[in-house]
């Protein structure tokens, strides 16, 4: 709100001395505007105590300026301030002169007859010889116009110097780029991590079964990231896409709703596409996934295990005791010392009584008791084994290491 506004405002609420304020900023703005000058003789004329010859010297300046630019309305309205002004200050043959101005410009105007009557009462009640019967004033007021300031002209300011950033485009250096990933019931969301990732110039293809990002580098390569193929189909018209100052986020959504994908890759039958890439080769030998690849392998799933000899494949130990027959005590002695050594897949260390117990339970189990078992086993780390399904389907089987010890993620 400017100042004239300011003044309109606090003359509407009667704050006559705050009218008085703004109306005065307003004029050293624009000293030639009639308007301020009108309003602030108001103001002025309304104050208590009045001070009517400041007004007069208001409508005066708003009476010459109003003719200087040929405005009829302002002109009478000027001059019925100026009237007011001068009843005001007991010149009553002069207010009635103005009013007299008034009724030429504007005979339909509604205060003249209260004002006309006001000054013709006052100028019956003087004698035939007093000096105030007789009017004094002109019609356009011998004074000086105000002058329009001339604006300083503006300080010569220094050529300005923009800094030239030193920090351009991708922040992270290529060897410190990473991705990890994690997924829901519906999607699948990869975050690569890098600061300043450039909009413009980034592309991001996201394909049925695969997906890829790559942009520039400060160093003039490029850096191409990708995951190809993925581990199940992906709805390309539900998957997003967005680059914010620290990353670059996919958001996937699954063709199977529920399915839950192992790893973030599917199978790969030819060479190794995936993955993490620069133009430069110092810099691709040193950037490597987040998340290691999960190679899918024909002979069945490995399970978590502490054996010394690796990763056990139950699987093949169940069908291996099933085909294992059993040997007759032969002179208090068990079998053949070689042959309880070592049987496909058994490790020796781990005892032929703790392998007899596992297999004839996975055995004798039902199909959903079998699930149960694999996916407690091998969420837990091998820290619980269940054989209800009811219980384990409902969510991931936490791990529970014994007592004294601490469970720690590799």
């Amino acid at each position: 709100m400017d100042e004239a506004a300011r003044g309109a405002s606090a003359l509407a609420a009667a704050d006559f001395p705050l009218a008085i304020t703004h109306y005065t900023k307003a004029i050293a703005i624009n000293p030639q505007a009639v308007d301020y000058y009108i309003k602030r003789s108001i103001a002025y004329t309304r104050l208590s105590p009045a001070e009517p010859a400041v007004a007069l010297k208001d409508t005066e300046t708003a009476v010459l300026l109003a003719n200087k630019r040929g405005k009829r309305e302002l002109i009478a309205q000027s001059q019925l301030r100026r009237g007011i002004a001068l009843f005001a200050l007991e010149r009553w043959a002069d207010a009635k002169q103005c009013f007299d101005w008034v009724r030429k410009i504007d005979e339909k105007e509604k205060s003249l007859q209260i004002w006309g009557a006001k000054v013709q009462g006052k100028l019956d009640g003087l004698g035939d010889d007093d000096e105030r019967r007789k009017p004094t004033v002109k019609e356009i007021p011998d004074i000086d116009l105000p002058k329009v300031a001339k604006p300083a002209p503006p300080p010569v300011a220094a050529p300005k110097v923009e800094a030239k950033s030193t920090i351009q485009g991708v922040q992270t250096p290529a060897s410190h780029i990473r991705h990890e990933w994690y997924q829901t019931s519906d999607t699948i969301v990869v975050n690569l991590f890098a600061k300043g990732i450039p909009k413009e110039t980034a592309t991001i293809d996201i394909q049925q079964d695969s997906v890829s990002i790559s942009f520039p580098l400060p160093t003039g390569s490029d850096f191409h990231f990708s995951l190809d193929p993925l581990y199940a189909n992906i709805d390309i018209t539900s998957s997003t896409s967005k680059i914010m100052a620290t990353k670059a986020e996919l958001t996937l959504k699954k063709v199977v709703p529920g399915l839950k994908w192992p790893s973030i890759e599917g199978t790969e039958t030819s060479s190794d596409k995936t993955t993490v890439s620069t133009d430069d080769a110092d810099e691709s030998a040193a950037v490597k996934p987040a998340v290691p690849k999960i190679q899918a392998s024909s002979s069945g799933p490995l399970y978590p295990t502490s054996s010394k000899s690796g990763p056990k494949n139950w699987d093949k130990v169940v069908e291996t005791l099933k085909k294992k027959p059993k040997k007759a005590p032969k002179d208090g002695k068990d079998g053949d010392d070689s042959d309880s050594q070592q049987d496909d897949g058994i490790d020796s260390d781990e005892g032929d009584g703790v392998n007899g117990f596992f297999s004839k339970l996975y055995k004798d189990a039902g199909p959903d008791q079998k699930r149960a078992m694999m996916k407690s086993y091998q969420e837990s780390n091998g820290t619980a084994l269940s054989t209800d399904w009811n219980e384990v389907k409902r969510g991931t089987v936490e791990t529970t290491p014994p007592e004294g010890m601490v469970a720690k993620k590799w």
